[in-house]
């Protein structure tokens, strides 16, 4: 038996003895996908944020990479820091925590980035009111951690971008 799954389009197979491996792990080993963080190791801090879609959910779903072992990825669609940024570009998400300013040591962005591209992809799909805004921002990424306190302007670069996809916004 076999556990399958596709990262970043990329189709993978691992046998089914594999399954208690950690995801982050295989992707750091197997792949040399390295954008994705390792940090806490425990699913506190978030770094290893990455995107998921399991059939029939279309969804994409914070999946924390350090703390889910490959059983549980079996069917799904895994989409890495690597596979959501554009070849030769960067994400509106990224260019925002750049203007802001939003990260100093950048260890812990590569999961605000994943955190927050889910965040608007889920509301390019279901608009919110202006009301509903900041706490759905902070259900999207007020449980990440920055050790060098960078929430408030990952917070207003995020809340930058996501004002495009309000109620009745232009």
């Amino acid at each position: 038996m076999t556990i399958a799954f596709t990262i970043n389009g990329r189709r993978c197979e691992v046998d089914e003895s594999r399954g208690d491996e950690r995801l982050i792990d295989f992707l750091h080993d197997e792949l040399n996908l390295t954008g994705t963080k390792l940090c806490c190791g425990i699913a506190v801090c978030r770094a290893c944020t990455v995107s998921a879609k399991k059939p029939p959910n279309e969804a994409m779903v914070p999946t924390l990479a350090c703390s889910t072992p490959l059983s549980l990825v079996d069917g799904s669609d895994i989409t890495t820091i690597e596979g959501a940024t554009p070849s030769g570009g960067l994400l509106p998400i990224q260019e925002a925590f750049l203007r802001e300013f939003a990260f100093q040591c950048g260890y812990c962005t590569p999961g605000f980035v994943m955190a927050s591209h889910i965040f608007l992809d889920q509301l390019a799909k279901v608009p919110l009111s202006r009301e509903q805004l900041d706490e759905a921002i902070a259900d999207a990424i007020g449980t990440h951690i920055c050790r060098c306190t960078g929430y408030v302007r990952y917070y207003k670069a995020l809340r930058k971008i996501a004002e495009n996809f309000v109620k009745g916004s232009g």
